[in-house]
């Protein structure tokens, strides 16, 4: 370990233990037993919101941040926005604008995406937030997060995935993410000049990238300095065999055919074998923690009914992957950290490593500016540390204005990322 890292670790040990303070601090505080239910109707959709311009915000209301069923002296405003979803047409999703516990001299906004991963509406991070955490990723990723407000940062952490909790789906992340940040500063009132940073990793890296790649056409008013993506899964085609049979991501298939389900109105019924629709309908309202080791030695194999072996081998769903490769939706105009575990002969036990670098390596052929980071070693959940903490110091000094890292020249190749042919 560097000595850079070193630091960063220990940095992030101290934050950590800032974060439990802040939560014994709170232990007495009103609101403290529990979170507001979920699905209690302030994330309902208003009767009329397709006027709304992308980002307008519907309603608002306070609420306090929690860990572990504890209340913190934090308090945040949700506001229930309009955004876009993967077709285009216009959907709502919820924001939480968390400020930093000392006012800092100038607003400085930071994306925070996390890894919720999830189907139902408790994985929301605009429920976890408030301390109630059934996916046990709330609380590992809140030790980041505290380290931005320490520093002065104001957190945007949007609900992402909508309304009806589309997982993994890229275009609509993105949207969901820049008309989060828009409807975040007319919450605090903040110019379209305010500087924004966005950070993500593993489920979080979604509407990271793909925020970065629709922002120019999306949301050109937004000052974007740069976007930190870890753990991505740049093109699920690749990531589906790699996970098939595996004892801790098995799991992971059965939740990917809801969220397409979802998504795109996958007939699930032409496809899905028994055991595929018994999953689908177990994993239907729970959160990444709850299913993703629930299956080991689960293949996708077992997941459909004859004439087809494998869910690539189904038209609708080989289009609606095709629709979600990375690098397709447009070309960053920012300064791009692209980070990934290295822990086998693939990748980082879920995630690939040769399609990390293959986006890098296509971003910086059309001109990005990519910092590339391979974690050698460690397996996607082991590299999260050293990437919050790299991706921290890269956003950093993105908004203080120093040059960004470019290592276009030494990120080596990687499996072509290309459309699988629909059968």
């Amino acid at each position: 370990m560097t000595v850079r890292r070193q630091r960063s670790a220990a940095v992030l040990i101290a934050v950590a233990l800032t974060l439990l303070s802040w939560a014994m601090a709170g232990a007495g505080l009103p609101g403290a037993a529990a979170a507001d239910p979920p699905g209690n109707g302030f994330d309902s959709a208003p009767p009329s919101f397709t006027d709304a311009a992308p980002g307008a915000v519907l309603r608002t209301r306070e609420v306090t941040i929690g860990i572990a069923g504890v209340a913190t002296p934090l308090r945040a405003t949700q506001a229930l926005y309009r955004t876009t979803d993967q077709q285009g047409a216009p959907s709502t999703t919820v924001t939480t604008v968390v400020r930093p516990p000392t006012a800092p001299a100038a607003t400085r906004l930071v994306s925070f995406h996390m890894a919720y991963d999830g189907l139902g509406a408790a994985c929301d991070p605009s429920y976890t937030l408030q301390g109630d955490d059934p996916t046990r990723v709330t609380v590992v990723e809140q030790t980041a997060m505290a380290r931005y407000l320490a520093a002065g940062y104001t957190l945007v952490v949007s609900d992402y995935e909508g309304p009806d909790l589309e997982w993994t789906v890229g275009r609509q992340s993105g949207y969901a993410a820049l008309d989060g940040i828009r409807a975040a500063e007319s919450v605090l009132r903040l110019p379209r000049s305010t500087p924004v940073g966005l950070v993500g990793y593993s489920g979080g890296s979604v509407p990271t990238d793909y925020a970065a790649e629709v922002a120019p056409r999306y949301a050109p008013e937004l000052r974007i300095v740069g976007a930190a993506a870890g753990g991505l899964p740049v093109e699920l085609a690749h990531n589906l065999p790699y996970v098939s049979g595996s004892s801790q991501w098995a799991g992971v298939i059965p939740a990917i055919v809801v969220a397409y389900q979802r998504a795109y109105g996958l007939d699930t019924s032409s496809f899905l074998s028994p055991r595929g629709t018994q999953l689908t309908s177990t994993v239907a309202d729970e959160c990444i923690a709850a299913f993703a080791a629930r299956y080991p030695g689960l293949t996708d194999a077992e997941m459909v009914r004859g004439p087809f072996r494998s869910l690539l081998d189904v038209p609708a769903v080989a289009a609606a992957l095709n629709d979600n490769i990375m690098g397709t939706a447009g070309t960053p105009r920012i300064p791009m950290f692209l980070g990934v575990g290295h822990s086998d002969a693939t990748g980082d036990s879920v995630m690939i490593t040769g399609d990390v670098r293959t986006l890098g390596r296509t971003f910086c052929g059309r001109g990005v500016r990519v910092d590339f980071h391979t974690y050698e070693g460690k397996s996607h959940g082991a590299a999260y540390v050293p990437f919050a903490a790299d991706g921290f110091d890269f956003l950093a000094a993105r908004f203080a204005g120093r040059p960004a890292i470019d290592t276009c020249a030494v990120i080596a190749p990687g499996p072509a990322l290309a459309p699988i042919p629909v059968p």
